[in-house]
């Protein structure tokens, strides 16, 4: 190129950032992981090595990469590497930084939740039965893990029909005069008031531990014996209750069991179509069926399922109970050193399997039956969105597909706890990682246009990062009200390049009559409920109003389980728990005079001036 054309305004070919052949010339051939990083310095793979070496160098041939691959290299602007002392530490820690950095060409486990066990204490005579997810730090017994809260909340409920254990907070129980619904519906023995004693009690605690670890013949066996002996002494009514127990346990035992095998054994299929991939996981525990949960990873590129399920099960199991034994649809790449790192990790053997006949063959076969029509009914899902997004487009004359949108509301009781909420979809779903609720305060209670502002202004302040995610188009719940204080935000700002929408509910707010208003300025526009565009802003909409609400609610609830005392100096729990005692409780107390107050020990003439000043405070 001469310099004529570059006078013209020829640009030259840029030079390659990153020099591979002079780094790898000083990379060691000992095990690790490295991390690839763009020009913004953020890394967009990480991978494990036995030979880094010879790994990386596998990158910049000339042949035999696929195009996202050549695509990834060519963003490389340097490689950072961590030297292990084997191949298993080395994928300890690439599936640690996987999670931590989430780079844009691993695959992903997006569902990162921690799983829900069933708790039953230990400290107390009549221990509780509950729901746990996190830490395990309180003394008890974890039954576990279940796919979801729901079969959590499924399992409780049956052992509360067939053993009638207490589910109630620890501070509801010790404060019970008289017995709950619980226990009028029959779902409860009234330990709290002590119509059953400890030893009865410890031996349905028992049962429930063991229906849970599979041992149901074993608590049948008992329960017989039990039933023969009120029969024996004439206790017909007794009997039928242990009589109708048996039988309840017999139905659900038959649901439940999936084998005779006793052991702990997880069961994991991947499906792959349209360059998507389900991986469904079956839990088996005490040779109960406990379930299964469904996981999308996004995928960098086109993957065979035993390529997925390699990269999966290491951060699927980091931080997690492993079982003894695994089941997979597919051969693992590194099946050997995957059972090494989950063994150590677990302090037991655990086994991979892929190869299996009989009944674990069927198991495989279901779980893979699941993962087809999991990703099926996925597939279907998406293109529909997508045709919404693209009538979206349409129907609002956009030059390009929105990507994403997001909508806020706001919700309070009476301006009470107000909370607004922001929630976003792609063309993909709902992408509930950017979901995001704002806890208001310092407003006049039910001033919705101050919590509208607020909102907008702590979700879209200037932020530390460059690459803020701003949407595509933004809907506000509520008429021009609501809309105006969203531009004033976007002005302040000087924030041009998202489209702001009020969509006003229509007359006798019923779906389908609704108005967007626009922040350009062209005309409102009505849509039929026969829209497909409509269909997605209410799904947006409804989706932002059950958030808000949602988040209301706990803020009420938790507000109103503090008691008015708790925020005055000087009151400490015995105080407050000798006034609760002696004025029978907060109505007692706000009906007493300052001086009753005073009388209390430990309660001066001025601390209970403070206390009648709380519930009298216009007085």
């Amino acid at each position: 190129m001469t310099s004529a054309e570059n006078a013209a305004g020829e640009e030259p070919s840029a030079e390659p950032v990153f020099d591979s052949a002079a780094f790898l010339k000083n990379v060691t051939s000992k095990p690790g992981v490295y991390r690839m990083l763009d020009e913004k310095e953020q890394v967009i793979y990480v991978g494990k090595a036995k030979n880094l070496k010879n790994r990386l160098s596998s990158y910049f041939r000339q042949t035999g990469l696929s195009p996202k691959t050549r695509v990834m290299v060519s963003k490389i602007n340097d490689i950072n590497i961590t030297i292990t002392h084997t191949e298993g530490e080395a994928l300890l820690l690439e599936s640690n930084l996987i999670k931590e950095l989430r780079p844009r060409y691993n695959v992903l486990m997006r569902d990162d939740k921690s799983y829900p066990y069933i708790f039953i204490s230990d400290k107390s005579a009549y221990p509780r039965i509950a729901m746990h997810r996190g830490a395990r730090k309180k003394k008890g017994l974890y039954l576990g893990p279940y796919p979801n809260a729901h079969a959590v909340r499924e399992s409780i409920n049956l052992l509360q029909k067939m053993f009638l254990i207490r589910q109630c907070e620890d501070t509801t129980f010790a404060n019970r005069s008289r017995p709950c619904l619980q226990y009028q519906i029959k779902r409860c023995t009234a330990p709290c008031v002590g119509y059953i004693s400890e030893k009865a009690y410890r031996k349905d605690i028992d049962h429930a531990v063991l229906f849970l670890q599979g041992k149901s013949e074993q608590i049948i066996t008992e329960l017989v014996k039990d039933m023969e002996k009120a029969a024996d002494k004439h206790h017909f009514e007794k009997a039928a209750l242990y009589r109708d127990q048996i039988s309840n346990l017999r139905k659900v035992t038959e649901k439940q069991h999936i084998s005779a095998d006793k052991g702990d054994i997880d069961v994991i299929a991947c499906s792959t179509q349209a360059g998507q991939a389900c991986v469904q996981v079956f839990y088996v525990r005490n040779g109960l069926n406990l379930g299964n949960r469904s996981f999308y990873p996004s995928l960098p590129e086109e993957m065979n399922s035993g390529q997925i399920l390699t990269a999966f099960i290491p951060q699927f199991y980091l931080k997690r109970d492993v079982p003894g034994e695994i089941i997979v649809s597919d051969e693992l790449e590194d099946r050997k050193l995957i059972e090494e790192v989950l063994s150590e990790q677990s302090k037991h053997r655990v086994k991979l399997t892929s190869k299996v006949r009989g009944e674990r063959a069927k198991w495989i076969e279901m779980a893979l039956s699941n993962a087809n029509n999991s990703l099926k009914t996925r597939l279907i899902s998406r293109s529909g969105l997508l045709s919404r997004f693209e009538a979206l487009q349409e129907v609002l004359q956009l030059d390009e597909i929105p990507v994403r949108l997001e909508c806020f509301d706001i919700s309070h009781t009476q301006g009470e706890s107000t909370v607004a909420s922001c929630v976003v979809f792609t063309p993909e779903g709902a992408f509930k990682t950017d979901y995001r609720r704002y806890n208001i305060t310092g407003i006049t209670g039910g001033d919705d246009y101050a919590a509208m502002k607020q909102a907008l202004q702590r979700r879209f302040r200037p932020s530390k990062s460059k690459d803020q995610k701003l949407p595509d188009i933004l809907f506000i719940d509520g008429g021009k009200g609501q809309l105006k204080q969203a531009i004033e935000v976007f002005e302040q700002l000087e924030i041009e390049s998202v489209l702001l929408i009020g969509v006003a509910k229509g007359e006798g707010r019923k779906a389908g009559l609704e108005k967007l208003i626009f922040s350009d300025g062209r005309p409102d526009l009505y849509l039929t409920i026969e829209s497909a565009a409509l269909n997605l802003i209410l799904q947006v909409r409804d989706e932002a109003h059950r958030f808000a609400i949602s988040g209301h609610r706990a803020q009420r609830a938790k507000k109103r389980r503090t008691s008015p005392l708790e925020g005055i100096s000087g009151l400490g729990p015995k105080r407050r728990q000798t006034l609760l005692k002696h004025f029978g409780g907060i109505q007692g107390i706000t009906q007493a005079g300052i001086e009753d107050i005073a009388k209390i020990p430990g309660i001066s003439k001025k601390l209970a001036q403070e206390i009648y000043g709380q519930f009298h405070a216009t007085d």
